[in-house]
Order: C-alpha cells, then structure tokens, then sequence
C-alpha cells in the first residue's frame, strides 16, 4: 500500500495562526488558518483555492479541552486526550465503527495512528530542524484532510500542555 506525505508548518503571528501543508513535492496542498490561544480555538481547513474543508473548534467536557471537526456541519470526528500528560493517548472518535487511537512519544513530537490494530498514518518531527514543522504520512485510501486537521488538534493540545507547564515552573 503507498502513502502520501506532506510537510506541515505553524506560522504564528499575534493571535492568529496558519498551518502551511506541502505535498511531498513541495508544493502547497492545504491551508489551516485561525484564532489561537483564546478560549475556543475555532481553524478552518481550506484547499488552496481557499475553499473550506474542515471546521476545527475546541470545546470543554468539564476541565478537559475536546476538538470537534466538522464537515459541512456535521460532526466527523472528536479529538480527546486520554490519560496523563506526556504519556498519554488520543482517542479519534468519529461516526461509525473507524474510531482512531494515536499514540506515541508526544514529548518529541513522534506519533502514530492506527485503527483497528493497524498503522495508518505517522507523524515526526524528526527530520525538521526548525520549529513547529512536522513530517506526516498518510496511507494511500484514508481522508488525509482529516488526519492532517487530528495533528493539529494534537499540536494545539500538546502546547497547551507546554504553557501550563511554563505557568506552573514559574511559581517555584
């Protein structure tokens, strides 16, 4: 089975944030654009035409943050973070029995998602120097646009992470 692999980088300016996806050639594929760090994070998806794809909006289950994408209205997915802080999971809910789980060393920003056992899609920082810029590939028959959109959700809650660690190291 062949896969497909794109190059994703955060460009944030003040209080708004754009994610830039290339294709393996370099060239642009997608476009994530939104208001970050407010209280709902709210990212449109869009092709390069600029045609939205995927609406991203975070909402809270009590004190735990959750993403909710959706496709022309519909819910296709919940992004919730299971269990501790570095060494936790994320559970993909959508529609249906092809629930996602990603796991990984999130620490170092290298993760993988599977369904049903099997690896669809993995992601690494590894061979980007600079920051915030992530490898992603994806097998050939999955929705790319929405595992692209469920990196970052993952990206969003792994900073969250970060600045609550950053608030807490500053009481010491």
């Amino acid at each position: 089975m062949g896969k497909q692999s794109f190059r994703l980088k955060l460009k944030a300016r003040a209080l708004r944030s754009t994610y830039q996806i290339e294709d393996s050639s370099g060239d642009p594929a997608f476009r994530i654009k939104g208001k970050a760090f407010s209280i709902r994070n709210k990212f449109i998806v869009e092709d390069q035409e600029g045609t939205p794809l995927l609406r991203i909006n975070r909402r809270f289950i009590g004190l735990k943050p959750m993403y909710k994408i959706k496709r022309d209205g519909d819910v296709v997915a919940k992004v919730k973070k299971k269990r501790g802080a570095w060494r936790s999971k994320f559970k993909v809910d959508v529609p249906g029995p092809d629930d996602m789980l990603v796991e990984g060393k999130f620490w170092k920003r290298e993760y993988h998602f599977e369904r049903d056992g099997r690896r669809i899609a993995e992601v690494s920082k590894r061979f980007w120097s600079w920051a915030d810029t992530y490898g992603v590939e994806i097998d050939d028959g999955e929705d790319v646009v929405l595992i692209l959109a469920v990196v970052v959700c993952i990206d969003l809650f792994l900073k969250d992470i970060e600045s609550a660690a950053d608030v807490s190291d500053e009481d010491d």
